[in-house]
């Protein structure tokens, strides 16, 4: 089949199409988008999530990230509400009912049914003067001025600026309740992402060998800690326990370079001083940044302000922090 236009103005009017609606959103914020935050932020139950068709995929999405950041929150399928999941909604939950048109059948009839339960009955819909709008307590204009679709008639635009004023209404509710990193990480344990809030360097260092040698160590001695612990490094410490340098494969080839003999060096002689140092208990994370923007492969790993260990980028690659 011949196309009549080309695939890049396709998908460029499509683009622009839907950045232009979503832009448009600022201009449907009022009162009532406060007012909804206020009424989440007191209700004693969940937020619920209701629709059907498209509305309802883009409904069980807002409901994924209320939950991972902060707000309880289930989905409830329209059609399936009116044959029995009306129980789950529970005294003090908050409903949000997504619908662009606001005047499906079913949800004519849900509306009413909710209503009745008592329950602050939030409308997230694309016209203003429907059934929807006009039962709701309060009002998400989500409405766009056509669908990407050339006969207007998919949900495209529509659905993707319901999904926007979903993503706006989860981070100001997330604001609100100076939900932090940390608070994200409780609730994001698994994956790489988890690991990157979770996991400190005090969880992967201790399982590496402790390459040290004394200040006054000959050159052949450093060689052999280095090779013998295998982590391209060693860290040079005085009799009283206090960091003095570093000395890695790099430092050697230098002295090599430097020197047409090394009989009469030592560590000291060929150590790097003030090397770079990570505290045990800061984030993997951090670790590998520091690692990254230094372009090195290995950190000294401080504990009480005394030389802990080594921790090296492989570790946090194997740990899938990247």
């Amino acid at each position: 089949m011949k196309l009549t236009k080309n695939i890049v103005s396709i998908v460029t009017d499509v683009i622009l199409n839907e950045s232009e609606a979503i832009k448009n959103l600022v201009n449907h914020i009022n009162d009532d988008f406060q007012h909804i935050i206020d009424a989440i932020l007191s209700c004693k139950g969940r937020v619920v999530i209701t629709g059907i068709g498209k509305s309802a995929i883009i409904g069980n999405k807002i409901v994924a990230t209320l939950n991972s950041t902060g707000t309880p929150a289930l989905f409830m399928h329209a059609a399936d509400a009116i044959h029995g999941d009306l129980g789950m909604i529970q005294g003090g939950d908050v409903v949000i009912c997504i619908s662009k048109s606001g005047n499906t059948p079913e949800i004519k009839v849900l509306v009413p049914l909710i209503k009745n339960r008592g329950t602050i009955l939030i409308g997230m819909v694309g016209n203003v003067d429907s059934y929807l709008a006009v039962q709701s307590d309060y009002v998400l204009n989500v409405t766009v001025e056509r669908e990407a679709c050339p006969n207007n008639l998919a949900p495209t635009t529509s659905t993707t600026a319901t999904l926007v004023m979903g993503d706006a209404l989860a981070v100001a509710l997330l604001e609100c309740r100076n939900f932090s990193s940390e608070d994200f990480a409780q609730l994001h344990p698994g994956g790489a992402l988890g690991k990157q809030l979770y996991l400190r360097v005090n969880d992967v260092y201790t399982a590496n060998e402790k390459p040290m040698v004394a200040p006054d160590a000959t050159v052949k001695d450093v060689i052999l800690e280095i090779s013998s612990k295998r982590l391209g490094a060693a860290a040079v410490v005085d009799s009283a326990g206090i960091l003095q340098g570093i000395i890695t494969d790099g430092d050697l080839r230098r002295m090599l370079n430097a020197h047409d003999s090394f009989k009469q060096l030592c560590a000291a002689d060929i150590m790097t001083k003030a090397p770079k140092t990570i505290d045990a208990d800061e984030f993997a994370a951090s670790a590998m940044l520091l690692m990254q923007s230094k372009n090195i492969t290995q950190l000294i790993v401080m504990k009480n302000e005394n030389f802990a260990g080594f921790i090296h980028i492989h570790d946090l690659l194997k740990e899938g922090i990247v």
